[in-house]
């Protein structure tokens, strides 16, 4: 503000400056033009003019010179001496006007302005001169200055208090919002921040912060639902492997029962296992760093290395796995986590489905899906809208022969590569879960198409 004060302060002497100047300007040219007019007359002299109307001998001068500097005429109160010194007579002698500041030849102390023109008069080449005394003006600049020098400091602070006050006034919500946001921890759910009724930049700051805080309210109760169903899950395999080993070593058991309570405590050791690889991948999937190594892929050359993953164990369960025939699609994604997904979801169909298990890729629009189809009782409708969320099973009862991590992990894995995934009951009987991946390579244009697809 003190440089913008400044700044209008300079402006508006200069300009003030200016003005004056070109006031006192045309003054002495309109007095310049009388002279010229009255010594170009056949009887005219100055001396004559400056008691009548041309000049007023305690304001204004006059005084006509010969190039050399010999005076022709002159204010009768003028000095016997030239105004102009030679070289500002050579000079003026070229020009058509010449404005020039000097001492007052009146009054030494006080400053003149001069105007000097060169006419032709009575067959003489002449240098007409006249002057006024400028004390005005320097008087009037004097004033304009000390007014900016008073009034200056004064806006400048009456600006800054406004300033400050304004800056406030604006800043209250923000300060309210700073110190309800110093209230707010994890064992405040549901607190937010106040928001003004005014539309602006603060009560939409307000606003996206409110939804920061809902997104991270949300983000931890689904944390805090982990802990406690991942801590849910692993309690019941531990238990039982404790329970087996004690029944192990109790004395007189048989060898057949050893090695029953062994192969108990195996199964539930591999149930840990996959138990804690399921969570680490949702944990690196949380942190958006689930590993990715993305290829051209064929649907064809995909379904078929799973199916032959699973020959041996879909063979052993007495039931059929069939390979659709259609149309190959592009992919581009991760060959080893597809088929972990892909894997998940015949482990399913084979725990919990019946009949032959279909694989199947279908291409609508931008779209690839991957299905596995079995011809079983299907889902529970309930389940289906859930089917995707972590440690959801279709039979909450069930304790036993699933984490309920396997359809997560699908999700996981087809959101990493930019789709999704869904499930639906077969109209022909049976569950449909399937994976959404975008047509050919993974481009923003594809991602785009496909989000198109799912609104």
């Amino acid at each position: 503000m003190a440089i913008v004060l400044t700044l209008i302060a300079v402006g508006l002497y200069q300009r003030f400056e200016s003005e004056l100047d070109e006031t006192i300007n045309r003054g002495l040219r309109a007095r310049a033009a009388d002279v010229t007019l009255f010594v170009q007359s056949p009887a005219g002299r100055l001396s004559d003019a400056s008691r009548s109307r041309l000049v007023d001998r305690d304001e204004s001068f006059a005084q006509i010179l010969e190039l050399d500097g010999t005076i022709r005429d002159a204010t009768p109160a003028l000095p016997p001496t030239a105004l102009l010194t030679a070289a500002e007579r050579r000079d003026a002698a070229r020009r058509r006007q010449t404005i020039l500041t000097q001492p007052n030849p009146l009054e030494a102390e006080e400053p003149a302005r001069l105007l000097a023109t060169p006419v032709t008069a009575q067959g003489r080449r002449l240098l007409i001169i006249v002057g006024t005394d400028s004390d005005d003006r320097d008087a009037a600049l004097g004033h304009l200055l000390l007014m900016f020098l008073v009034g200056g400091p004064l806006a400048l602070l009456l600006a800054s208090l406004a300033g400050y006050g304004v800056a406030s006034a604006a800043l209250a919500p923000v300060e309210q919002m700073r110190r309800k946001a110093a209230q707010i921890t994890e064992h405040t759910p549901g607190e937010r921040l106040p928001i003004g009724s005014t539309d602006d930049e603060i009560a939409r700051l307000g606003t996206t912060l409110n939804a920061m805080l809902a997104s991270l309210e949300r983000s931890f109760e689904r944390e805090r639902a982990f802990v406690a169903d991942a801590s849910h899950e692993l309690r019941t395999p531990l238990a039982i492997l404790r329970t087996e080993i004690e029944l192990a070593l109790r004395e007189g058991r048989t060898h057949e029962e050893l090695v029953a309570a062994l192969r108990s405590a195996g199964e539930e050791t591999d149930r840990l296992t996959e138990l804690a690889a399921a969570l680490l991948v949702i944990a690196r999937a949380d942190g958006g760093g689930l590993a990715l190594a993305p290829v051209p892929l064929r649907s064809d050359d995909l379904l078929a290395g799973v199916a032959a993953r699973f020959a041996g164990r879909i063979a052993a369960s007495g039931r059929m796995l069939v390979v659709d025939e259609g149309p190959a699609a592009e992919l581009n994604g991760d060959r080893a986590r597809l088929e972990q997904a892909l894997g998940n979801l015949l482990d399913n169909a084979i725990a919990h489905g019946a009949g032959t298990i279909h694989l199947a890729a279908r291409v609508r629009g931008a779209i690839v899906e991957l299905h596995v189809r079995d011809e079983g009782p299907g889902l529970p409708p309930a389940f289906i809208a859930t089917a995707f969320e972590r440690f959801t099973r279709a039979d909450p009862a069930r304790t036993r022969g699933g984490s309920g991590l396997g359809l997560s992990i699908v999700q996981v894995i087809a959101q990493a590569h930019g789709g999704l995934a869904r499930a639906a009951n077969h109209p022909d009987g049976g569950a449909d879960v399937w994976i959404e991946l975008p047509y050919g390579a993974a481009s923003p244009a594809a991602a785009g198409e496909l989000d198109a697809s799912r609104a």
